[in-house]
């Protein structure tokens, strides 16, 4: 049986934005395997059933459904253990740290400041449900929660840590990426695909890492499309 990844998809089918299923799509070519990805919309609740789950990432591989972002990567390592993602022990226990900083600390800021344009990317049936479910978690609407200037700010700050790691290092994990480098990517994949703000300054360290990621496993990430890539998509 095929190996498969159940991916978000936004307007176009191969506008695929989530970053936590970017950081598996990482984990899966820092491993060799071929996968299918089949697109999934954020209402099509259905169609994840089988797992039990109601979000992607979901991976099927043979008779094992494995779901959320971090337990996959945990499974490939498992499953597939050469070219180690996650490491073991100690190992393990820190790059989950970054799984949080990406998630609470760079999400926050980067979703201030691409909200609207995210809204924009979002496939038009699921809108409605976009906005409903984010304006509940915000308590308050997009247009209010939308705040480019507070959104980079806050970014800057909370990239600190990373610039004076990578000033001594090309890659989180060191000589090559892996599992705490595609944890803190997906986030700036989710950025790049729906959006064309410029998150920092090409003179960051943080960008010279970004442009090593972005031509790392054969050009991964930046062969993406983007939204800017569609005709009449972006304004």
């Amino acid at each position: 049986m095929a190996r498969v990844l159940y991916d978000l998809c936004g307007i176009d089918d191969d506008l695929r934005f989530s970053p936590f299923c970017w950081r598996v799509k990482f984990a899966l070519a820092h491993k060799g395997l071929d996968t299918q990805t089949r697109p999934w919309r954020f209402t099509d609740k259905q169609a994840l059933a089988f797992a039990n789950h109601d979000k992607v990432p979901v991976l099927v591989d043979g008779d094992e459904v494995v779901t959320e972002s971090y337990d996959i990567l945990r499974y490939l390592d498992r499953t597939y253990p050469e070219s180690p993602l996650l490491g073991e022990g100690l190992a393990a226990d820190r790059a989950r740290f970054f799984k949080y900083y990406a998630e609470r600390t760079l999400a926050p800021a980067m979703l201030r400041t691409i909200i609207m344009d995210l809204l924009n990317a979002v496939h038009p049936d699921d809108r409605d449900y976009f906005r409903e479910t984010r304006e509940k978690r915000f308590g308050r609407t997009l247009e209010e929660f939308h705040s480019p200037s507070k959104g980079l700010a806050q970014l800057d700050a909370a990239l600190e840590p990373l610039r004076g790691h990578l000033k001594e290092s090309d890659f989180i994990d060191g000589e090559a990426p892996a599992a705490a480098d595609y944890l803190v990517f997906g986030n700036f994949m989710w950025a790049r695909c729906v959006s064309s703000a410029d998150l920092v300054s090409n003179a960051d360290p943080v960008y010279a890492w970004i442009e090593r990621m972005l031509d790392s496993h054969d050009g991964l990430g930046r062969q993406a499309m983007r939204v800017t890539d569609i005709n009449g998509a972006y304004r």
